[in-house]
């Protein structure tokens, strides 16, 4: 973990603050999340505005968990399903064009959301009312400098765990 931690919320609601002044730093923060054993059952909700590097946070992940191959964004297909080598389904999620609550079901997407998994998802306001609490959400903002500003939040007991297991 960057060096530039800091526990910050309530024994309620636990969360980290983190400063990635890099990609090095967004790379290392994703390899301790990928070696988290709670990781692989769990829903991630990226908040920020564009360009503040979800995405990037993303790729990094599923590089980190073994994923080879191109990692795409799913901002026009929704999802983008990957499989790591030992054979976990990780959902990755783009919200970012979703208007419409029935495509939620067209889509199949409750079906995705309630089979077994890592789920990752982009913007998810725009399906609000329609996705599993998160068991964390990260917010990235982008500073002046260039650096994120980062703050993972538990919303669940496995995110609890997760933070937990990331040493916060």
């Amino acid at each position: 973990m960057s060096s530039h931690a800091q526990i910050v919320g309530s024994p309620d609601a636990p969360a980290l603050s983190l400063l990635w002044r890099s990609e090095d730093d967004t790379a290392a923060f994703a390899r301790r999340l990928a070696a988290a054993p709670e990781l692989r059952q769990a829903c991630i909700e990226l908040h920020g505005e564009l360009g503040a590097g979800k995405t990037s946070f993303v790729r990094h992940l599923l590089r980190a968990l073994g994923v080879a191959g191109r990692i795409k964004s799913p901002t026009y297909a929704v999802v983008e399903p990957h499989q790591t080598p030992d054979g976990l389904a990780v959902s990755h999620f783009d919200f970012y064009r979703f208007t419409d609550p029935r495509e939620w079901e067209d889509a199949g997407l409750r079906d995705l959301f309630a089979a077994p998994g890592l789920k990752l998802s982009e913007w998810p306001d725009k399906a609000a009312g329609l996705l599993p609490a998160p068991d964390l959400a990260l917010r990235l903002t982008v500073r002046d400098d260039g650096a994120r500003a980062v703050r993972v939040s538990a919303h669940t007991p496995r995110g609890r765990r997760l933070l937990t297991e990331l040493g916060a």
